[in-house]
């Protein structure tokens, strides 16, 4: 204990013996709580712990005595209770203090009782020595009590002269505290009734919400059934036609025994190359909607990077028609065999490039691959392109957004290619991501695991963000 704390006077002594002097204890505790700020309920805790433990001691030692003090600092001071007798002392206090042992006089319950309402308690016991039993209760801190040593004299001296009540003016102060009490736990049992209320109006209104966006959850799957069939049959319906339309303008084209003018073979060349951008839609659009309809399938197979570059250089080369644009395959000879998609990671990659040769004027379009920690592949196609503002990275990772813009005018785009190759790259455990900057170019990364875990075999569109409408 602190100095500031010893200095503190004791607030009143007094003996213990004879059941008026027990009545009397529990008078005066309840008048020290009062003075030293606590409420009527407090005061009444106060009264009920102290009156057992007085009880205790006339009961099993013949009497003793009560002292009340202030003790602790300012902030944390308690009143303390001190009960001293000089009985025979507590024989089993462990056993008694864990209810283990109890006699037909009720020994121990008295304790038991007044521990559970002070916040702190000892008990100093031994055989032939007595016991003393030592009970704090905190003061109040809202609002904050201090007691000073001037203010524990005034106490003291207002104590002294107070007259004692009788047995019978206690009976009725317990009785008004009981009737305090129990009206207080009534104010409370009433407003535990109205937050129950509140609480069953809050679950209702919650079940309804969540009963709506079930409702709303069922409405939209059902819509995004019906758009990935109604793609699914408007694709169909427009693959074999537009076949047929390819077909026929290259027949015409090329035959060798029949002649154009200038004008008729540009007309034949525009149809054919207007009939094989139309069916790159339309494979897209299926692509897109067997991913939504979870009918697309992974087949994974052991390859090699370099067979996967040697594949694409071959298929890009009679593409590449601006001579002021190189494609370029880095070597991959060191990087381990993959265990994926091949035919799913070459769309990805098909995409990717296309773009890129796309929206690149002059310069050089390179593809390259790297195993990353974890065991990963990161595929980058970097450009020299016209780029991408940072405003529009996020929105080319939708469906039919096109970045407006002077190079609009020159190349066209459907927006599909892009968010089909991030959905592909989700089925095959990775994801696309960009990096560009305006007027220097861009690079799509490719980072997917080089063996495709199991669980996303066979995968239907469980796609994350929808990504990639660059083109």
């Amino acid at each position: 204990m602190s100095a500031r704390a010893a200095m503190l006077p004791c607030v009143l002594t007094a003996d213990v013996r004879s059941e008026e002097e027990v009545v009397s204890a529990r008078q005066r505790a309840r008048r020290v709580a009062e003075l030293v700020g606590f409420d009527a309920q407090e005061r009444t805790r106060i009264a009920t712990m102290v009156s057992e433990i007085v009880r205790n001691a006339f009961r099993y030692a013949g009497g003793g005595t009560v002292t009340f003090s202030v003790e602790g600092e300012a902030g944390a001071q308690q009143l303390v209770v001190r009960v001293t007798d000089h009985g025979a002392g507590i024989a089993d206090l462990d056993a008694v203090l864990e209810g283990r042992l109890r006699s037909t006089t009720g020994m121990g319950l008295g304790l038991i009782g007044a521990r559970r309402l002070a916040d702190s308690f000892s008990v100093d016991t031994a055989p032939g020595r007595g016991t003393t039993v030592t009970l704090g209760r905190s003061l109040p801190r809202r609002p904050p009590v201090v007691v000073s040593p001037e203010q524990l004299a005034a106490i003291a001296d207002t104590l002294s002269r107070d007259d004692p009540r009788t047995p019978f003016e206690e009976l009725q102060a317990q009785n008004r505290e009981l009737l305090e009490t129990l009206d207080a736990l009534r104010l409370r049992q009433a407003e535990v009734e109205r937050l129950n209320r509140e609480l069953d109006e809050t679950n209702r209104g919650v079940l309804a919400l969540y009963a709506e966006l079930d409702d709303r959850a069922e409405a939209l799957r059902r819509a995004s059934a019906h758009k990935s069939g109604f793609l699914n049959d408007v694709s169909h319906e427009l693959r074999t036609p537009l076949t047929s339309i390819v077909n026929l303008s290259r027949m015409l084209a090329d035959h060798p025994g029949r002649e154009f003018g200038d004008e008729q073979r540009t007309a034949v060349q525009f149809i054919r190359r207007s009939a094989e951008s139309l069916t790159e839609i339309v494979n897209d659009l299926l692509d897109l909607a067997k991913i939504e309809a979870g009918h697309i399938t992974v087949r994974p197979a052991e390859f090699t990077v370099r067979d996967l570059f040697a594949a694409m250089r071959g298929m890009f080369r009679p593409l590449v028609t601006n001579e002021a644009v190189t494609l370029h395959f880095d070597a991959a000879e060191s990087m381990p065999p993959l265990v994926t998609d091949e035919g799913r990671l070459s769309q990805i990659l098909r995409n990717l490039v296309s773009n890129a040769l796309k929206y690149t004027e002059a310069g050089e379009v390179r593809v390259s691959a790297a195993l990353v920690a974890d065991d990963t592949v990161l595929f980058r196609v970097q450009d020299s392109g016209v780029g991408i503002a940072p405003e529009d990275q996020a929105r080319i990772f939708q469906e039919f957004v096109q970045v407006e813009g002077p190079h609009q005018r020159r190349v066209r785009g459907t927006g599909l290619g892009l968010p089909l190759s991030q959905r592909l790259a989700r089925l095959l455990g990775g994801m696309v991501t960009v990096e560009s900057t305006p007027g220097v170019g861009s690079t799509f990364a490719v980072c997917i695991p080089r063996v495709l875990a199991p669980q996303h075999e066979d995968r239907g569109a469980t796609a994350g963000p929808e990504g990639d409408a660059h083109d």
